[in-house]
């Protein structure tokens, strides 16, 4: 069986005492035998320091993933390439980072490894990451700036979505929800509580050392 894990390094809370939360969001996700880290907060010297609370080597990163460029997403970035210089997937929009070892434009729907995709960027701002998994698709999202609707209908493209990790924005439109079996919102979500009170068998707090597997 394949599992997905999901460990959130970088969040507005923490499940951890011994975890730094700040504004931004981060997190490893390990799947089908690869190691990528989705953005990296707004914060290297956190970023750094949760990831070794965390026991996560940067140079076992193999690449960087960054949903958007607003500086809660990207701010620790630079910090992680002088320490470990991998290959970073970039919306079309995305200023490119110095220090990468090579930089991956994206604009359209595209399969970055054997069952790991981007949706591509969407609304012109941002790209969503989907992980097949044997329970159908993870999304992955930094801030959902697109709507929450439409990156799940372009992560469709790649099978059926089972779960939904990460920023929410201002997301309200709770029954697109529905037909997901689990949920957790994170960072910028303003509306977590309405999301654990309707669908409190699916939800899962996020935070700063949560780790999700599926």
């Amino acid at each position: 069986m394949m599992v997905l894990r999901i460990t959130i390094i970088y969040d507005n809370t923490s499940a951890r005492k011994d975890l730094a939360a700040d504004w931004g969001f981060s997190a490893l996700v390990e799947a089908h035998g690869h190691r990528i880290l989705f953005d990296t907060g707004a914060d290297g010297r956190i970023l750094l320091t949760n990831m070794e609370r965390l026991h996560i080597e940067p140079d076992s990163v193999e690449e960087i993933f960054i949903s958007h460029a607003h500086l809660d997403h990207t701010g620790g970035l630079s910090d992680f390439l002088r320490l470990h210089p991998v290959k970073v997937y970039i919306p079309e929009s995305c200023p490119a980072p110095r220090g990468a070892e090579s930089v991956v434009r994206i604009s359209g729907p595209v399969e970055l490894h054997d069952g790991i995709f981007s949706t591509g960027e969407l609304s012109g701002i941002e790209q969503s990451m989907a992980v097949k998994t044997d329970k159908g698709l993870v999304v992955i999202v930094g801030c959902s700036h697109p709507g929450v609707g439409d990156i799940l209908k372009a992560a469709s493209l790649f099978g059926k979505p089972f779960a939904l990790v990460g920023g929410l924005h201002g997301f309200r439109d709770f029954a697109l929800l529905e037909d997901l079996q689990l949920v957790c919102p994170t960072h910028c979500t303003r509306f977590k509580r309405e999301i654990r009170d309707l669908y409190p068998e699916k939800y899962v707090p996020g935070g700063a050392g949560t780790v999700i597997e599926v």
